[in-house]
């Protein structure tokens, strides 16, 4: 390590110390080297209260230090000491974790030209007083108020980055005087007001982000007037700007980037595009257009990423560009094409797959017909294939399981499909995404599907025909987090297994590394309706076993997964008791055990259910008290989730009298009453069987003890017999002789 009594180096300009464990700036001579002009010290841990000089340092009148990098090093305030170091031309500390305003000592570093203060937690409003800047970036922090007029005193200023604050009030007109612009970034802040006319008066400038804000007016070709080197635009999510541009408009710029999702655009699809040659990023989302894809889109070169989602556009898809690619050595953009909710009415033209490099495909939501053309599998690059809530007819195709070794996401939810899955989407090894919810699937879910597709943490098999038994084999997906079967024909018992379900039980191991930050959702029956998770999927947990013909008991083992936010087994032939370790589950907001068979008392621990916030038993066979806890108390006001259980009594049910007898008491009782009763029979048996026993043996007791009794009894009985006798010789006597007349 460095320290204080590092000697002065008249010969040292420049010392790079990034990336070590430093915590006092001395320790590396800062205060001692006079001459020194540039100092990367990034990423090390200086403590902020030892940023000051020590007050025995007066070697140095004067300090030539000209560069400052301390970025990912400091924590609390914006030290007062870097006001001494007037000779600075760059001072960086971004990502550093910064708080507080900006000082106004920074005010006396004259010569200071780049400034980078971005990705802290700075507030209070911009200062006025930041010299002669040519880069000044304050970007994502808190800063508030408005953009300062002062700004146009900045006259060297070529880029300035105040994106992702708290911004508020107009663009000020005065930025069209700093004619040194080149890139200006405004977006993610609370402005408002109109785009003054006189940014067009920009003639260097090469980039401009005003979106997400709250911009309004018309936007006419005035604005663009002398843009002669605008390259990137970005106006998305001013939902009140209107681009209002005549047809016959050409732009004095090419641009490579066009960003106009969620703005009104009038005169439907732009005319004024099909001049714009250079562009690899297209962005019309939700823009309100309507009519057809203009016929001279087709030969323009490939656009890499085109989102025109979110309208009213129709056929043909033929007209989509399909000219090729200007040769670039770094292509630096995604391919993508988004045509999510549109009105598409055609099968999905054979013309898509030439675009091979295509790695984000979505046509969900429009009304795509026929089949899936089989030469998509030349798409080997592609990642997400998204075909949601169209009409496609037929089987699943087994070729989408060929080839697409890198398909993270596979949705083809919403269709028309039918018959068996094919065993080829087997192959898609890097799966995490698989719904094919909401058709008319049928046969047994595939045992491959937990044994293959080991990485996928949504499956979706959500409203078809399956049959057969949840198989053990989905167990062996650790990754898995939301697990939904509802709405089959499924029978059999829930497989104890599943609490091997790592994810469900300790949370995912790492948080999924997005691919495409665009219109990823998972559709889920939470709460008791249907939500839609779009940017937050990936926290989701849900297991939804509902409206199937399951049998048996709940397995305690689905109390281990604790990381669930909904549970759902309504609707089944479940029996048994809840589960008493139900308040394991610490996390649950939905549960849903209705429609049930259930029986016995609900579990007290289901009041440490913190987050519950949906929960219906209703419909069950349940007895006994409903418990009381802070948290179900709060759904006291709909007594209908425990409806239809006869013996269920408490709050917020009518039946909530005190004369309610606990329900192990009333359970004791009748095993009495039915004691009683069995008692009384066995007394009723036991009175015959002593009274046949006592009249048997008085008679037999009398005749050995009294022989004259004895004597008249035989003699009763020898004659009774001899009249027997006679009686019957007689009878068969008459019967021979009627035989004989006859």
């Amino acid at each position: 390590m460095l320290h204080s009594s590092v000697p002065i180096m008249p010969n040292l300009l420049e010392l790079d110390l990034s990336v070590n464990q430093f915590k006092n700036i001395e320790d590396v001579g800062i205060w001692r080297q006079c001459h020194l002009k540039q100092l990367f010290a990034l990423r090390n841990p200086f403590e902020i209260e030892r940023i000051d000089p020590p007050q025995n340092v007066s070697e140095c009148s004067q300090y030539a230090l000209e560069r400052l990098d301390l970025s990912g090093c400091l924590n609390g305030t914006i030290p007062e000491a870097l006001g001494r170091l007037t000779n600075l031309r760059v001072l960086s500390v971004w990502n550093s974790s910064l708080t507080g305003p900006i000082p106004e000592s920074l005010g006396r570093l004259r010569y200071l030209e780049e400034l980078y203060l971005s990705d802290n937690r700075l507030i209070g409003p911009i200062p006025t007083f930041l010299g002669n800047l040519c880069t000044l970036d304050l970007s994502y922090n808190q800063l508030n108020g408005s953009i300062p007029e002062s700004f146009r005193n900045l006259a060297a200023l070529k880029s300035l980055y105040l994106g992702s604050n708290q911004l508020t009030g107009p663009i000020p007109a005065s930025l069209g005087r700093l004619v040194s612009l080149q890139a200006i970034s405004m977006s993610s802040n609370l402005l408002n007001g109109t785009i003054p006319v006189s940014i067009g008066q920009l003639a260097k400038l090469i980039s401009l982000d005003i979106s997400v804000n709250s911009l309004e007016g018309v936007v006419s070709e005035a604005h663009f007037a002398n843009l002669s080197m605008l390259m990137y635009l970005y106006v998305s999510s001013n939902t009140k700007l209107t681009f209002n541009v005549s047809c016959e408009w050409i732009p004095p710029f090419q641009l490579r980037i066009l960003q106009l999702g969620s703005c009104n655009i009038t005169n439907g699809f732009p005319q004024w595009l099909r001049n714009q040659r250079a562009l690899k990023v297209l962005v019309l989302s939700n823009a309100s257009i309507s009519g057809p894809v203009p016929t001279w889109l087709r030969e323009m070169p490939v656009i890499y990423f085109l989102d025109l989602s979110h309208n009213k556009l129709n056929e043909p898809l033929t007209n989509l560009p399909n000219g090729k690619n200007v040769c670039e050595k770094y292509v630096v953009y995604v391919e993508a094409l988004i045509l999510v909710n549109n009105i598409f009415n055609e099968s999905i033209p054979r013309s898509l797959c030439r675009r091979t490099d295509l790695r984000y495909l979505d046509l969900s939501r429009n009304r795509l017909t026929g089949r899936i053309p089989k030469c998509l599998q030349n798409l080997q690059e592609l990642q997400n294939l998204i075909l949601s809530s169209n009409l496609p007819s037929g089987v699943i195709p087994s070729h989408i399981g060929l080839k697409h070794s890198y398909l993270y996401w596979l949705k083809l939810n919403d269709n028309k499909f039918t018959g068996k899955l094919p065993r080829e989407l087997g192959n898609l090894r890097s799966l995490r995404v698989l719904d094919v919810g909401d058709n008319q699937l049928f046969g047994n879910i595939p045992h491959w599907i937990g044994e293959k597709l080991t990485d996928l943490m949504v499956l979706r098999l959500h409203g078809n025909k399956f049959t057969g038994e949840i198989p053990e084999s989905l167990c062996k997906m650790s990754k898995l987090q939301i697990l939904d079967v509802a709405y089959n024909n499924l029978r059999g018992n829930i497989p104890h297994c599943l609490q091997e379900l790592n994810a469900m039980v300790k949370g995912a191991e790492k948080q999924y590394n997005v691919i495409f930050d665009l219109n990823e959702n998972v559709i889920q029956v939470m709460k008791g309706v249907d939500l839609e998770y779009t940017t937050n999927w990936d926290i989701v947990f849900n297991m939804d076993l509902s409206s199937n013909k399951l049998v048996g008991v709940i397995p305690v083992e689905l109390t281990a997964l604790c990381m669930l936010l909904g549970l759902n087994l309504s609707n089944n032939h479940l029996s048994g008791m809840i589960p008493e370790s139900i308040g394991n589950m610490m996390k649950l907001e939905s549960l849903d055990l209705s429609g049930n068979e259930l029986t016995g008392m609900i579990p007290p621990s289901m009041a440490d259910l913190n987050f519950l916030s949906h929960l219906n038993l209703s419909h069950n066979n349940l007895s006994g008290r409903i418990p009381t806890g802070h948290q179900l108390q709060t759904l006291n006001d709909d007594p209908s989730i425990y409806a239809g259980n006869k013996d269920l009594h408490g709050p917020p049910l009518p039946n909530n009298c005190l004369n309610h007898q606990d329900p192990t008491t009333s359970a004791l009782k009748k095993k009495h009453k039915a004691a009683g009763k069995l008692m009384k029979v066995w007394w009723f048996y036991l009175d015959i069987m002593s009274g046949f026993a006592t009249g048997f043996w008085g008679v037999i007791g009398v005749l050995l003890l009294k022989k004259h009794w004895r004597h008249k009894i035989f003699m009763f009985a020898e004659e009774t017999m001899d009249r027997i006798y006679i009686a019957v010789v007689v009878t068969i006597a008459k019967m021979k002789r009627g035989r004989e007349a006859a």
